[in-house]
């Protein structure tokens, strides 16, 4: 049996995005709340009747997580122009290779807006 599994992470993080004109309000400095959904996708396991225990996906991403909560994204390396795109990008480069499985990562800085990522 096919299955997709999620799980979501948060942390918080301040970030401008340079490249915009200075009028644009995402120009100045400002935070968000963000969430990560992180997807990985196959075959489940006849025996177990799981496709992976979820604490891989904690294993995986929480250390990227901690290396982005309470931070100013911008300067943390690769992250200079932040973006819901950007972020995305640089998240799954940092969790794929522990996450054979991964399908997409899924950022959201509001309730009302997110980006999806599912690799290159």
């Amino acid at each position: 049996m096919h299955v997709e599994l999620s799980k979501t992470f948060r942390f918080e993080a301040a970030h401008r995005l340079p490249r915009l004109p200075a009028t644009h309000k995402c120009a100045r400095l400002h935070g968000h709340s963000f969430y990560v959904d992180i997807h990985v996708a196959g075959e489940c396991d006849p025996e177990l009747g799981w496709l992976l225990d979820f604490g891989e996906l904690t294993g995986a991403l929480r250390p990227v997580v901690d290396q982005l909560d309470h931070t100013y994204l911008n300067e943390i390396e690769g992250l200079e122009n932040p973006t819901s795109e950007n972020l995305a990008v640089w998240i799954w480069d940092r969790v794929a290779p522990s996450l054979v499985l991964l399908a997409s990562v899924t950022v959201r800085e509001t309730c009302n807006v997110a980006c999806t990522y599912r690799g290159r």
